[in-house]
């Protein structure tokens, strides 16, 4: 489960927000609410107060590298620091089934980062998040970039993490994918998060 309670950072404001085990929340609202805002502070990547925890750990308790190794965030925008896509996955072998299953080409590993597109992109991010293994996702516009067959399967891997009980919260902008994906919608305006009938 992911605990947040009153959560203030710049911008962004939450008194209290709940997301069970293998529950779906997605963020909604106008851009430039704060939704982006939301994320960072809970991944604790902006300054910030509140009390945080995930799957039992306590974000007070331990360091900002562990907290993200518990709560994986998934910026819309994922930032790239070698040159090799693979230099990005420290264990090749084991996520050749999870890129193939994302419909990413079996050499994609061994690939100039600036070769992908943005498609390809947010989906090795995604991929990278995922082989970490965290209790809680922190998912920002997860499938903007793609087309409906790669969103199609990455919708689905994302049931199966639901499935085996990874909390998620997802900020998106599609109405029919919060329907597809989600329990709940919670939305984001002037900064301030508003649970469903608030």
């Amino acid at each position: 489960m992911l605990s947040v309670r009153q959560l203030f950072a710049p911008g962004v404001a939450a008194d209290a927000l709940q997301v069970a085990d293998g529950e779906c929340v997605a963020v909604m609202g106008p851009s430039g609410a704060g939704k982006t805002r939301l994320l960072r502070a809970i991944a604790d990547l902006d300054p910030n107060r509140g009390e945080m925890a995930a799957d039992g750990v306590d974000r007070a308790r331990v360091s900002g590298p562990a907290w993200r190794r518990t709560v994986g965030y998934l910026p819309a925008e994922s930032g790239w620091w070698a040159d090799t896509v693979g230099a990005h996955f420290p264990d090749r072998n084991g996520c050749r089934a999870l890129l193939a299953e994302m419909r990413l080409p079996g050499d994609v590993l061994d690939w100039p980062v600036l070769r992908l597109s943005s498609g390809e992109r947010q989906r090795l991010a995604l991929a990278r998040a995922l082989v970490r293994a965290p209790r809680a996702l922190l998912l920002d516009e997860p499938t903007g970039a793609l087309d409906e067959e790669a969103r199609t399967a990455v919708e689905a891997i994302l049931c199966r993490e639901l499935a085996a009980g990874t909390s998620m919260l997802m900020v998106t902008h599609d109405q029919s994918q919060a329907e597809r994906l989600a329990a709940r919608i919670v939305r984001v305006e002037n900064g301030r998060l508003f649970q469903a009938g608030a």
